[in-house]
């Protein structure tokens, strides 16, 4: 699906045209430029790989100081590869946030918000232990028994347990194109979108 790279600017909230009060996320979307163009001849499908923010050449690497001096434009921080782009593009071709639409859907990819390690009622939902005498102490959020079992001897592969919660790579589908202010490179989307302030985040059609 086509697409284009951005920022996670923050919340807010816009009135609709019924008076409806209604929150919305802030990106700022590009604008990208295509680093290379994938064709069916030389790679075997289309593609094109698009750029988003500048980066200083000292923090570049060689092969990537040459890719995009091939391309005839300034190391960029973030690379994504898009399909299904119609019209032909070149290279250092800049695409902006009007090819989005008001009205719009699209579907959001990001990265979630890191929470450390943590327990099974934060990470599963887990109720906890309601009863608290008759020595029940203090394991009120402990898992509890695990399942063991004479055959087989070992724990299943997926049991819901304590560990690392958030920072996974998120797609939120269908959500819906308040506004787009091609001036300022922004969009404005209906509800919450995964990460935090400053994210970047996966924008597609």
């Amino acid at each position: 699906m086509p697409g284009l790279l951005g920022k996670k600017i923050g919340m807010t909230s816009v009135f609709s045209a019924d008076g409806k009060n209604v929150p919305c996320t802030v990106i700022e979307v590009g604008p990208c430029v295509v680093t290379q163009v994938k064709t069916l001849e030389s790679d075997g499908y289309e593609a094109l790989q698009l750029g988003f923010e500048d980066k200083k050449e000292k923090h570049t690497t060689n092969p990537e100081l040459g890719h995009f001096k091939k391309a005839g434009v300034t190391p960029k921080r973030h690379l994504a590869e898009f399909k299904g782009f119609e019209g032909e593009y070149k290279l250092g071709d800049t695409i902006t946030v009007e090819m989005f639409n008001e009205s719009d859907f699209v579907d959001i990819v990001g990265t979630s918000k890191g929470k450390g390690y943590q327990g099974v009622v934060k990470r599963h939902g887990f109720g906890g232990v309601g009863q608290t005498t008759h020595g029940q102490h203090n394991r009120l959020r402990a898992p509890g028994s695990i399942g063991a079992c004479s055959y087989p001897a070992k724990v299943f592969k997926g049991m819901r347990m304590a560990g690392q919660t958030g920072n996974h790579r998120v797609t939120v589908q269908n959500l819906q194109v308040l506004k787009v202010i091609a001036e300022h490179n922004l969009l404005m989307i209906k509800g919450s979108i995964p990460g935090s302030k400053g994210s970047i985040v996966i924008i597609e059609k």
